[in-house]
């Protein structure tokens, strides 16, 4: 048996008065994940234990059958095995967001989608002229980048900043243990990066400049047993984002690169369902991770959000479906990880909708991919990470 898992992070949303009362997954023309929902099994899952922050760390846990409430130690240590940074017992990781902040607030959460190249120039620089015996700056992908400490941090206060996207920070700057030592380091690399001739550049040709660089995610090396050990099988991810590679990693999983995979809406979708088939070929399961119903949920931008729900649809899953039967026996299972409303702009921890089709899976009435047609099976898992055992066949 072959597995597939579609994970469109934060498809998941609410009823909007501009769509008639629809959800954007019922309003998207998305014939695909309706022939998965109409042919397969239909539900909800709770991604998000109560308590806990509803993030993609703690949600992917869950989808890839983990409990957060038992592995999850903090987002920026998942992210530090996808870029390569070997955490000690010792050491803090912290995600380090390059942001955009004008007058006072926060303007953009991904300083306007900075490319890789120029974002790893400041970042570099910042380390440069930051670095010491317990502090070092590692560039990531976009605006996704990372800082280790030898300080434990523990009892900090750090908030998210697309979680605050067009709200002043002077509120939500860190507090608590150790955060005159974090303010002080936002202090000096925004100085840095304001002065910085990458940013004269941007700016130049129109784009928002990285301002600041903004540290949330805290957390120590996570104790996570091979997705081999725990479910006898091996698996590969297909992720533009580090956070989600670097679960892979920990999981055990080999970690397929897309060329022109972003983790945005101008994402290399083709790519990433080819390389997801390929994949197989070699592997039992591919968590196949496309970012860009989030990252449109953050902006607030519903006419993308619908989008990229729909190049899902088109560009990943009706290849996937033509293709999947050369394995013979095999499961596909399309999901959101949290919801992203775009009225919030940011994460929820209400639970998610799902469907899987395949081998050995009967319809249980649904007739779309959506929201309210999961709700409808009355088929729930309240512990979410058990919805992996289920599309397994097996007890997880």
């Amino acid at each position: 048996m072959k597995y597939l898992i579609v994970l469109g992070d934060g498809m998941a949303d609410v009823p909007l008065a501009e769509l008639g009362g629809k959800t954007p997954l019922e309003a998207a023309n998305i014939p695909n994940m309706d022939f998965i929902a109409k042919n397969g099994a239909s539900g909800m899952a709770k991604t998000i234990p109560d308590g806990m922050n509803p993030g993609s760390d703690v949600a992917s846990l869950s989808v890839l059958g983990y409990n957060p409430a038992e592995v999850y130690t903090g987002r920026a240590p998942l992210e530090a095995a996808s870029i390569g940074v070997n955490l000690s017992p010792n050491d803090t990781a912290l995600r380090c967001n390059l942001v955009t902040i004008a007058d006072g607030k926060m303007d953009d959460y991904s300083a306007g989608h900075i490319g890789t190249d120029e974002a790893s120039i400041l970042i570099n620089d910042i380390n440069s002229k930051l670095s010491d015996s317990t502090t070092s700056f590692y560039p990531g992908k976009s605006y996704r980048h990372l800082m280790v400490s030898k300080r434990k941090f523990n009892g900090v206060k750090l908030v998210p900043p697309h979680d605050i996207s067009g709200q002043a920070v002077a509120g939500y700057m860190p507090g608590g243990d150790g955060s005159d030592e974090l303010k002080l380091i936002m202090e000096k690399a925004s100085k840095i990066l304001k002065e910085h001739d990458v940013n004269r550049k941007r700016m130049a040709r129109g784009d928002k400049p990285a301002t600041d660089i903004w540290l949330w995610g805290e957390g120590t090396r996570p104790a996570v047993s091979p997705f081999r050990e725990k479910y006898g099988l091996d698996g590969a991810v297909i992720s533009a984002v580090d956070l989600v590679n670097g679960i892979g990693i920990y999981l055990g999983f080999e970690v397929v690169n897309v060329p022109g995979a972003t983790g945005y809406i101008d994402t290399n979708y083709e790519g990433k369902a080819e390389n997801a088939l390929k994949a197989l070929k070699k592997v039992d399961i591919v968590y196949l991770h496309i970012e860009a119903p989030d990252e449109t949920g953050h902006n607030g931008d519903l006419k993308n959000k619908i989008k990229s729900m729909e190049d899902i649809d088109l560009k990943v899953l009706k290849k996937i479906i033509a293709e999947m039967p050369q394995f013979g026996e095999y499961r596909i299972l399309v999901m959101s990880d949290h919801p992203t409303p775009v009225k919030l702009r940011t994460h929820t921890s209400d639970p998610v909708n799902f469907a899987i089709y395949g081998t050995g899976v009967k319809s249980n009435g649904a007739s779309a991919f959506s929201e309210k047609e999961a709700l409808n099976t009355k088929f729930f898992f309240s512990d979410g990470y058990k919805l992996m055992g289920y599309f397994l066949g097996k007890k997880g």
